[in-house]
This record gives C-alpha cells, structure tokens and sequence, in this order.
C-alpha cells in the first residue's frame, strides 16, 4: 500500500505538467523476481496509475530495468576513479561490523573510518590477487555541507563529515540502490522525485555524487510513512493489505485511490474524485509531514462512494457470478439500485440475492424475536394484505396499521424480520417487487407458524 500511494501522488504531480516514469529497480535480484515485477505493473494499471514512460510504454531512455543499465553505470563508475573521487574497498563485512562497534561504543555516528580511501595501486592489486572481490567506495569531501529544500519537508542540511565514504557498487559487481537511481535520475531527465521520508538520509549522498560528475539534480520530496493506529509501522496486525489482496476482496479502483490520495495529503474536497480532479488539486506543500496514519473505516467510506457512483453494468458484474445465477436479468437495474446502498462487497450483494431470490430463508436470532414478538395473528393479517395489495410494502403497512393499530417499530420490524430474515436492510419498498407477492405471503406464512409456536 505505501509503494502503491508513493506511485499514485508521483502521479498526482506528474498529470498534465509533465510524464509519469516508471522504472524498475531490480538489481537485487532476490526481492526482483519477475513475478514481482508483472504484478506490481499490473496492480498500477488496475489502479488508473499508467505510466507515459517506461517498459511495455517505451521512451527515449530505455532500457528502464536496471538490471540492463549496467554499461550506463560502469561509464560513471570510471568516472569517479578516474577523477580519485572512489576507490576500491576489501573490507569485510567482519571488520566494518567491528568498526562500527567500536564507534557506537565511543559514542559516535557509526560510519566508514576510511581503512581503504589510501591504499597503493601496488596494495590493491595484492589485495584482488589474493581472491578479495571489492566493493567500490565514493570519496566524500569534508567539511561541506549538503543543502537542499525539500518539497515536503522544507530546508534540508546535512555535514558531510556525518556522512562518511559510502560503497557505490557492491564487490559482486551490483550498484547500490542509491547510486544506480541518482545516476538514472539524471540521465533520465528526471525533474521531480516523490519517495517516503525513509530515503531522506539517502538524498545528500545522491546530491553529491550527481555534484561529482556535474549532472542535473532533480527536486526532491519526502512523504510521511504510513502507520497505523499505534503509531508503529502499518503492517497486517492494523489491517492493512496488499493492492491485491484488496482486490481479490472486491474494493473498487477508485477507492482505493481517493483514500490513497487523502492519506498524508489534504483537499478540501470530499467528493469522490478521478485522477484529473485528483491531480488538478494536488499539491506538494499540501503533503503533511507527520505520520499519516491508516484508517480501515476511511477506506470502507471511499468503498461506499464508489459503489454509490458506479453504473448499473459495472456493478452488476463486480458482484460476481453467482449474483448471475440468482438474480433475473430483467430485474438488474431495480436489484442494483435497490441492494447498493447496504454492501460494501460482492459478498454482501450475494447475501442479499440469496434473500431476494432463494428459500428457505434463514432468520437471524433478532429477526425471530422480533417475529415472535408480533403473534401469529399479525402475520395472518399481512398474508391477508399481500393478496389485496400484491408487492405494494406501502399499502401493506397501511393495510395492517388500520387493523391492527401498530405503528413504527412494531409494524415495519416485524415484516422486515419476516421477508428478509434480518432487521436493517434495503428498502422494503424497493426490494419486495423483487421478490414478488407468492414469495412474500410464503414467508408470511413462515413467519405466522414461527410465532405460533412460541
């Protein structure tokens, strides 16, 4: 869901003043299998979030996998040696690790020491001749400071003395994630960059490596991460859940997206909006910088406006085959109409065919009460007023309110719990030409001998 909301307000801010790029970041190929890959690009395209540049779309940059970019970097890499501004690096992952122990002892930042930023070209090749595959560090200057305004956040310094060398690619030959996405940044023409707020610390390192090979630097945001109620990072025990498996569920794309768009970002509008009108009042000084907390009921609400916006076909469909199965296809605008104000998912809709158009009809434990409750002789009454009245609910009401003289809840709970089994639902006035009169005396009946008996 974050990497989702990150790509939507890039979106946002792209639309109409300049072209959404994806790339795909997959030099780590343990987290970049191509099933990963496929899915992530088809749950942006479900979403609306398509892409101007990029795979499948094309564009002047490609290729835009990282892991076909390799000759690109390896020019940069050449670069910054050439110019003394890296160098090789045969520490092991043991002795940085001691380093770092020994810093946070003393009570310093944790950063390279520098072991290798002076070895000979004579200890270097003794070093490779002897099996060492090395990392390759950047040489950051000292004593600088690394300012930028953020379009989140604001004015940004950081020290470079805080920052220490940091590895550019790594001894199997892989760029780090920092410097494969500066340098893409750049050769991409890529002007505007949204992330989370967690890569801030990697903004100064891009910053000055882009300054080294005198490349364009494009403007950055940092977003707030979502959390949850708590405060800590949203994971399953909030309730979150993947794109995907909301949709599998039966959450609708758009609400998906106005949610998305309303976490950790503020309009003043509250309609249910497309990405257009998303996009037209976007703006980055509107995105807020504190955590942006994940409220499940807020995205039930986007799921209800999008269902109560949806046209009759859409919706028919997203309910699922076995709507199909149960509900007449010339009762499907009236069905629709009646039963969309009361789901929220396909699965409420399948419940409320299964009242409509099946039998026997099962009575939740509130619904018998409240049969019992009303006597035999008020549902003898009502069977007698479906037969004058056929499937007018109103007339019926009226029907039974002049004989027996009950009113309110005493008249219409009763013949709710009665017809549907439940005590809150769609409108009766709706829903009972659906059902028809012979179904709803049926029932009638079911509900006169229920309450006989108790």
């Amino acid at each position: 869901m974050g990497n989702l909301r990150t790509a939507l307000f890039n979106v946002l801010l792209a639309r109409g003043r300049g072209k959404f790029l994806l790339r795909i970041e997959d030099t780590d190929a343990e987290r970049s299998r191509a099933e990963y890959i496929d899915d992530l690009q088809e749950d942006l395209l479900w979403l609306g979030l398509s892409w101007d540049e990029g795979p499948v779309a094309g564009g002047e940059h490609a290729p835009y996998a990282q892991s076909e970019r390799g000759h690109v970097y390896q020019s940069y890499y050449e670069q910054l040696e050439q110019a003394g501004l890296a160098y090789p690096c045969f520490c092991s992952e043991q002795e940085l690790k001691l380093a770092r122990k020994r810093q946070l002892s003393s009570g310093q930042a944790p950063r390279y020491p520098g072991t290798c930023a002076h070895l000979s070209s004579d200890d270097a090749a003794a070093r490779r001749a002897a099996g060492r595959e090395p990392t390759l560090r950047f040489r950051v200057p000292k004593g600088q400071a690394v300012e930028f305004s953020d379009m989140v956040r604001g004015p940004q310094k950081f020290m470079t003395d805080d920052i220490g060398d940091f590895i550019i690619r790594r001894a199997n030959g892989t760029p780090a994630f920092f410097f494969c996405n500066a340098i893409d940044d750049a050769v991409m023409k890529v002007t505007h960059v949204l992330r989370g707020e967690d890569h801030l610390a990697n903004t100064p390192r891009q910053m000055l490596l882009l300054q080294a090979l005198k490349l364009r630097l494009p403007e950055y945001g940092h977003i707030s991460m979502i959390v949850g109620s708590d405060g800590a990072p949203l994971s399953k025990r909030h309730g979150s859940r993947s794109i995907r498996e909301l949709r599998q569920t039966g959450f609708l794309p758009e609400a998906i997206v106005n949610y998305l768009a309303r976490l950790g970002h503020h309009y003043e509008d509250t309609r249910l909006m497309g990405l257009d009108e998303l996009s037209t009042l976007f703006a980055a000084e509107r995105l807020g910088r504190a955590p942006a907390r994940y409220d499940g009921e807020q995205l039930v609400h986007w799921q209800r406006e999008a269902i109560a916006h949806a046209e009759v076909e859409r919706l028919f469909q997203w309910m699922g085959d076995g709507i199909r199965d149960l509900v007449p296809v010339e009762h499907k605008p009236a069905f629709v109409d009646a039963v969309r104000g009361n789901v929220t998912l396909p699965e409420h809709a399948l419940m409320w065919a299964r009242i409509l158009y099946a039998d026997p009809l099962e009575l939740s434990f509130t619904a018998q009460e409240a049969i019992k409750s009303a006597g035999a002789a008020f549902f003898n009454a009502a069977m007698t007023a479906v037969d004058e009245h056929g499937a007018d609910f109103q007339a019926i009401g009226n029907a039974l309110k002049s004989r027996l003289g009950v009113k309110g809840k005493g008249l219409f709970q009763p013949l709710r719990a009665a017809l549907t089994g439940e005590l809150d639902g769609p409108e009766m006035t709706k829903i009972l030409p659906l059902m028809s009169s012979a179904r709803a005396r049926q029932r009638f009946h079911a509900a006169a001998e229920l309450a006989a008996q108790s």
